[in-house]
């Protein structure tokens, strides 16, 4: 996990940047692969929800974004479950950098060695963000090249235009709360990186204010679900842990 959070960083910070750079061209699907099986598919999603009856722009971006992270959840839960198993073997990890610290060489085979004994593959957390990524870019692209959205409106919002006060608000306050339901799930020595954790609420509030608010209002809807996730993952686990005392698996 210490690793995949500056990974998870570099994601964003690319996401940003290919949402941001891209976000001035027409979506064109003979333009090449990306616009074509990646952007034009979502966008055309995007259009068909906001022509049901009583829907919009603001609900479709809700409706796509439901779709898109339920279709991504058993990515999800094989990071938690990777997440869980690395966890459940860092005592004896911990044995076996004590025992060969001064043989760097010897260490990492027997580290491995314990990987492969638990079945435990290190890049199995990380390959599930990696993966999802481009569906997450293609979404923002979808959403901001999008003229249709861009020329909408949705409760106070004009999709088009950036909001200076509420929307960025929310999208840092419910950035906040994910980031505080993750770092609850951290073991004891993963939780020296809650303040590097921290900065995405920050983060996310100076992004709210750049960018129109069909971006942060995606980020919001992602936020809450993945809020409401992750309490139906761990919410049960934290009111059972005082009934098995110290009993170990």
């Amino acid at each position: 996990m210490s690793r995949r959070l500056p990974l998870l960083l570099v994601l964003l910070s690319l996401t940003v940047l290919l949402a941001g750079c891209s976000m001035e061209d027409p979506i064109d699907p003979e333009n090449g692969f990306w616009d074509k099986y990646f952007v034009n598919p979502l966008s055309v999603s995007l259009d068909w929800f906001a022509d049901l009856p009583y829907s919009n722009y603001g609900i479709s971006i809700l409706i796509v974004t439901i779709i898109i992270r339920l279709l991504i959840l058993p990515l999800t839960l094989k990071q938690i479950k990777s997440s869980k198993q690395m966890q459940e073997i860092q005592p004896e990890i911990k044995k076996l950098k004590e025992k060969y610290k001064t043989d760097p060489k010897k260490q990492q085979e027997e580290t491995m060695r314990l990987f492969q004994k638990n079945g435990i593959n290190p890049l199995a957390g990380c390959l599930p963000l990696i993966v999802q990524m481009p569906i997450l870019i293609a979404l923002y692209n979808a959403i901001m090249r999008n003229d249709l959205i861009s020329n909408s409106t949705f409760l106070w919002l004009q999709l088009g235009e950036r909001d200076p006060y509420i929307l960025p608000i929310l999208a840092a306050f419910t950035t906040y709360l994910q980031s505080k339901m993750m770092s609850s799930q951290m073991s004891n020595q993963m939780q020296g990186m809650q303040g590097i954790m921290m900065i995405f609420p920050v983060l996310i509030f100076v992004m709210a204010l750049t960018f129109p608010s069909a971006l942060p209002l995606y980020w919001v809807y992602g936020n809450i679900f993945t809020i409401i996730q992750s309490y139906f993952i761990y919410g049960n686990k934290k009111s059972e842990a005082p009934k098995e005392g110290g009993l170990s698996k």
